[in-house]
């Protein structure tokens, strides 16, 4: 018999977000741009054989996480079990991410160095690129090394809606979330 892999969506204002675990904890958040199609796509190609079932119950702990960071700017990532996908060194990134405290940010070459990567600065980036679990793997707390906001998967009106959601930036007349 076949391992399942559980999905459920997240509902936030306009945006509908998927969510994807197993039996070791979240694996995915969808962006908010994202389809159903992103879902199917994630668990064919990392993990695959698995079959897909729609699942609410075996997702409320990461639904809650998800609700209360997009609400309030605050989630101890820490308190909930992660099944990430991904080769070892984006899993170090992907590390080094959640070890950013909310309303702080870092740059690249911080996290390449936390890592012990100085000179992976652009393999980091990519990585960023790639985390498979935004929001709560606060990728949006990585800017340029002038201080910039810089390139971001959800766009920058979201990085910056995130940043200020925290506490980072002030709030704006036209907050995005």
């Amino acid at each position: 018999m076949a391992e399942r892999v559980y999905w459920g969506t997240v509902k936030f204002k306009e945006c509908i977000l998927y969510l994807v675990a197993t039996d070791l904890g979240l694996a995915l958040v969808t962006w908010p741009d994202e389809s159903f199609e992103a879902v199917e796509d994630f668990v064919q190609n990392r993990l695959p054989g698995r079959v897909l079932t729609r699942d609410p119950l075996k997702l409320k702990t990461y639904k809650d996480a998800l609700h209360q960071y997009l609400e309030y700017g605050r989630v101890d990532i820490h308190e909930l079990s992660l099944d990430l996908q991904g080769t070892d060194f984006q899993i170090a990134v992907w590390q080094a991410l959640i070890d950013i405290p909310a309303g702080q940010t870092r740059t690249y070459s911080d996290i390449a160095q936390r890592i012990g990567r100085q000179d992976a600065v652009r393999a980091v980036a990519h990585a960023i690129g790639v985390n498979p679990i935004p929001f709560l793997i606060p990728c949006h707390r990585v800017i340029g090394k002038d201080g910039n906001l810089t390139g971001y998967r959800g766009g920058l009106l979201l990085k910056e809606s995130l940043l200020q959601l925290e506490g980072f930036l002030p709030k704006e007349p036209e907050y995005y979330l």
